[in-house]
């Protein structure tokens, strides 16, 4: 099986599915695509990805787009480890977790809502790092009143809502949002930096140079 992952080195989403690629040890090749020269809108980009977006993974030819819909065919594909856990209670807690950062914190502070923030309301950098934080605080506080007291949220070992907390950290501390509010993420964080997949996926690890 041939995997081909189109990517940008900062954004939240292609951080996600390089985790989940370097957790299950799979082998792929990576193909950069620039969000600052705009080049998913690029015909070809678009033709892979028709929301002209990243990531896009490339499986023998057939183009997977949505990081969580890649990481559920990853998790199919290649069982070992799990991170969308199989049994149903598990199952739902996982998926929440992720889902309140991947479904409603994230999608509202992305790069193409800050920059139409911009051009159709006039908002300046304070405006745009208030309202990236704002959503953030809102995000990170329930999902800090949903960790448990286990090393990770997946428990004993990482599972799809580590998955996803590692990228939004780090868009936070990117934009200075004040952590101390949230303990049990920032252990869990630390927790996760030590392991091996998440620092092959760092953003750090595939900056263009």
């Amino acid at each position: 099986m041939t995997l081909t992952l189109y990517d940008y080195w900062r954004s939240s989403a292609s951080y996600r599915v390089r985790i989940a690629l370097a957790l299950k040890g799979v082998a792929y090749e990576r193909v950069a695509v620039n969000l600052l020269a705009a080049e998913q809108l690029a015909p070809d980009n678009r033709a892979r990805n028709p929301q002209g977006q990243v990531p896009t993974l490339i499986v023998d030819g057939v183009p997977l787009i949505q990081s969580l819909a890649i990481i559920d065919w990853l998790d199919t594909a290649y069982p070992e480890p799990r991170l969308i856990p199989a049994e149903p209670l598990a199952r739902a807690r996982a998926l929440a977790q992720a889902l309140v950062i991947a479904a409603d914190t994230h999608p509202i502070d992305n790069m193409r809502v800050l920059k139409r923030l911009e051009t159709q309301f006039g908002a300046d950098q304070a405006a745009k790092d208030d309202w990236y934080r704002h959503w953030m605080r809102l995000g990170l506080d329930a999902l800090e009143a949903m960790a448990g007291g286990d090393k990770y949220l997946g428990g004993a070992a990482p599972n799809l809502a580590d998955v996803v907390l590692v990228p939004q950290l780090y868009n936070a501390r990117r934009f200075a949002l004040d952590l101390a509010p949230y303990p049990r993420l920032v252990a869990i964080d630390a927790a996760l930096a030590e392991l091996a997949a998440f620092q092959a996926a760092h953003p750090e690890q595939v900056k263009p140079v």
